[in-house]
C-alpha cells in the first residue's frame, strides 16, 4: 500500500516521505572482487552455447574438457558409495584409501616415495593450485608465471595478495620458459615459480633436461615450485611426462605437484584435484581447506578411487581417448598449416593447439569475435593466456566439428588477406 494514500493519514498529519536511501553510495566491493578477472575461456564457451541454444550451428573449439564420458566403472563405484551411505563429511584432506592410492601411484609411475599424509584431495585442480599459492605466498611476494599461461594462475596469485610476474615464452622457444628468462625475472621478492607441463594452452611438454635446468635456477634462488601436471597422461609421439619433484632432493623439498582426475579420466564435473607436497606445506594446505571448503564430495572420492584401483579398465578407457585425441591433433595441425598466413606448432601433450595469427593484422580478441559472428567458430584469443596474436583451439571435440570448423576458419582467414 502507498503510505501517502489519504486513508492512511490522520487528520492534519503531514504526508510521510520515505528517506532516499539510494542517495548514499553503496560500500565498495573488496579489493579481491574488484581486481579479479572472469575466465575468458568460460565466457567464450558460454557465448557459443547461447548461440547453439538459439539454433545456430556453432563449431566450438573453446572448451577445456574431454568430450568423452566418465568411464562406467568409475560412475558405478560412485553409485555404490551413494547407496552405501557415503554421504557424510569426510576427512578434510581426503578419504584415507584414496590418499594411499594416490601416494602408491606416484611410486608406480615415477618411483616417487610419498606418504599419504603428503596428499591433499581438493575440489578441483584449480582449487589445489590456489591453496598451494595461498600456503606459500604472502601479500607482496612475487610469483613468476610463464606465458602463455592457464588463465587462472595470475588471478589466484592476486587473490592470495601476491603479485604475478608474467614472463613470455612464445613459439620461438616452443612456448617453453628458459633458464635465462627465468633468471631475468627473479627479484628479492620472488617466492614461487609456476610450471605447467604438458601445457594448457599450448600443449608444450618440457623434457626432463629442460626441467632440470629450470629447477636448478629455482634452487639457486630458494624458490618454491608449483608444478601443474594435470595433463601428465595426455602425451603423444613418445613424449614422456616428468614429475618435477623427482628431479633432485632439492626439488622434492620445494615442489608442490598438482594433478587430478578431470582430464585423464574425463571427470571434469566431479571436481577432484590433488596436491602432493612436503609435509609442512601439505599440512598447511589441509588446514586452509578445512576453513574454506571442508572436504571433496564424499561419494565422488570413491569414483576416483576406482579410477586408480581398477587399472585395466581405466587404462583401456584412456587408450581409447588418447587415440582419438592423437588423430584429431595431427589432422587439425596439418589443416591449420595449410591456411596462408597462419602457422602452428605441433603440440606434444594435452588437447590444444596454439596457432599464430599475428600476420592477419587483427588483435586476437577482434579476430575471435569476428570469427564467431561471421563463421560461427568459437576459439579463445591468445591474449587471455598472456600471449597476444594467437588462438587456443581445443581438439577435445568431434572429428566432424573439427573438419567443419577448420574449413570455416580457412574461409575466414581468406577474407582477411
Amino acid at each position: 500500500m502507498d503510505p501517502e494514500e489519504p486513508g492512511l493519514l490522520l487528520p492534519g498529519a503531514a504526508p510521510f516521505v520515505w528517506p532516499i536511501f539510494m542517495s548514499i553510495p553503496p560500500t565498495p566491493l573488496s579489493t579481491w572482487a574488484r581486481n579479479v578477472s572472469p575466465s575468458p575461456t568460460l565466457a567464450v564457451d558460454a557465448k557459443a552455447k547461447a548461440l547453439q541454444a538459439a539454433g545456430e550451428d556453432v563449431c566450438g573449439f573453446a572448451a577445456g574438457e574431454p568430450d568423452f564420458d566418465t568411464p562406467d566403472h568409475i560412475k558405478e563405484a560412485c553409485i555404490v558409495a551413494l547407496r552405501a551411505g557415503k554421504t557424510k563429511y569426510a576427512p578434510t584432506p581426503g578419504i584415507e584409501p584414496l590418499r594411499v592410492a594416490i601416494a602408491e601411484r606416484y611410486f608406480t609411475d615415477y618411483q616417487h616415495k610419498v606418504a599419504a599424509s603428503q596428499v591433499v584431495v581438493s575440489p578441483g585442480g584449480k582449487f589445489s593450485c590456489y591453496l598451494g599459492v595461498l600456503a606459500t605466498c604472502s601479500p607482496g611476494d612475487e610469483v613468476i608465471v610463464p606465458a602463455p599461461f592457464w588463465v587462472s594462475y595470475p588471478e589466484m596469485v592476486k587473490l592470495a595478495g601476491a603479485v604475478p610476474k608474467l614472463v613470455l615464452a612464445d613459439d620461438r622457444t616452443g612456448f617453453k620458459l628458459t633458464p635465462a628468462l627465468l633468471e631475468s625475472a627473479i627479484t628479492p621478492r620472488t617466492k614461487l615459480v609456476i610450471l605447467n607441463s604438458p601445457s594448457n594452452p599450448t600443449g608444450a611438454v618440457y623434457t626432463r633436461a629442460e626441467l632440470e635446468a629450470l629447477v636448478a635456477v629455482a634452487v639457486k634462488h630458494n624458490l618454491y615450485i608449483l608444478s601443474d601436471e594435470m595433463y601428465e597422461h595426455l602425451v603423444y609421439d613418445g613424449a614422456t611426462p616428468t614429475c618435477v619433484a623427482t628431479l633432485s632432493q632439492e626439488a622434492e623439498a620445494r615442489t608442490m605437484i598438482v594433478a587430478g582426475f578431470s582430464k585423464t579420466y574425463a571427470m571434469t564435473g566431479w571436481r577432484i584435484g590433488t596436491l602432493v607436497a612436503p609435509s609442512p606445506i601439505a599440512k598447511a594446505v589441509a588446514e586452509l581447506q578445512s576453513q574454506i571448503s571442508s572436504n571433496v564430495t564424499t561419494f565422488a572420492q570413491y569414483g576416483a578411487l576406482a579410477a586408480l584401483k581398477e587399472k585395466e579398465k581405466t587404462a583401456a578407457a584412456l587408450k581409447t581417448m588418447l587415440a582419438a585425441f592423437d588423430r584429431r591433433r595431427k589432422y587439425l595441425h596439418a589443416e591449420l598449416n595449410k591456411i596462408p598466413g597462419l602457422k602452428c606448432l605441433l603440440a606434444e601433450g594435452a588437447f590444444y593447439l596454439f596457432p599464430n595469427i599475428s600476420s592477419f593484422g587483427l588483435k586476437d580478441l577482434e579476430f575471435c569475435n569476428r570469427l564467431l559472428d561471421t563463421e560461427r567458430v568459437a576459439a579463445v584469443p591468445g591474449s587471455a593466456f598472456g600471449a597476444e596474436g594467437y588462438l587456443r583451439l581445443s581438439y577435445a571435440t568431434s572429428d566432424e566439428i573439427i573438419a567443419k570448423g577448420v574449413e570455416r576458419l580457412a574461409r575466414f582467414c581468406r577474407s582477411l588477406r
